[in-house]
């Protein structure tokens, strides 16, 4: 049994007025008037989308650039020419927070991905533990049995609280301190925007 073989269509297309391209975006616009078969609407449909994407390749392979690669044959690409609408504004450049002022005027960088992370090497035990967090480096010693007691800061200590919770404490307070600090910056961003 053979299967039916549809005649090859001509590479070339001919239509009254001549078709718009914009390369770079891959598009080819056609100013003619689309005549559609009712009875048959798939099947014009299809047609008018070959016709479009044949004249598409024809254009392309007759203007732009080729170049013959060991991974293939590649096509260079013109820039667009037609502006793309947009749904929403281009966002504002953010202005910098005082941080960002601060950190470009003493050359602060960003933390690597390896000073990110939360593992320390802890000599006295000689294992990789964490810097923070559930039993982190910087809670070393708060649970030791004995601790060394400064008496002067024993006097000056509110009544109520114990040498125990010092380093809680000041945990608490640096990152409350840290976040009335961040909410300042916002703040002063968001007025400087204005």
């Amino acid at each position: 049994m053979s299967l039916p073989t549809t005649p090859k269509l001509p590479v070339a297309v001919e239509k009254p007025t001549a078709y718009t391209f914009d390369l770079g975006h891959l598009m080819a616009e056609d100013p003619n008037s689309i005549s559609l078969d009712k009875s048959d609407l798939e099947q014009s449909l299809a047609e008018v989308a070959r016709d479009g994407a044949q004249v598409l390749i024809n254009q392309l392979l007759t203007t732009c650039a080729l170049t013959s690669t060991t991974d293939g044959v590649l096509l260079t690409l013109p820039q667009p020419t037609t502006r793309l609408p947009r749904e929403k504004p281009i966002p504002q450049v953010k202005p910098p927070t005082k941080w960002e002022r601060f950190a470009a005027k003493k050359g602060i960088k960003a933390k690597t991905r390896e000073a990110r992370r939360n593992l320390a090497y802890d000599e006295t035990t000689g294992e990789w533990t964490r810097k923070w967090g559930y039993k982190g480096l910087n809670k070393k010693g708060e649970d030791a049995p004995i601790m060394e007691v400064d008496m002067e800061a024993e006097r000056t200590r509110k009544e109520g609280t114990s040498i125990r919770g010092d380093g809680r404490r000041e945990r608490k307070e640096k990152i409350k301190r840290n976040e009335r600090k961040m909410r300042k910056n916002q703040r002063d961003a968001a007025e400087s925007r204005k």
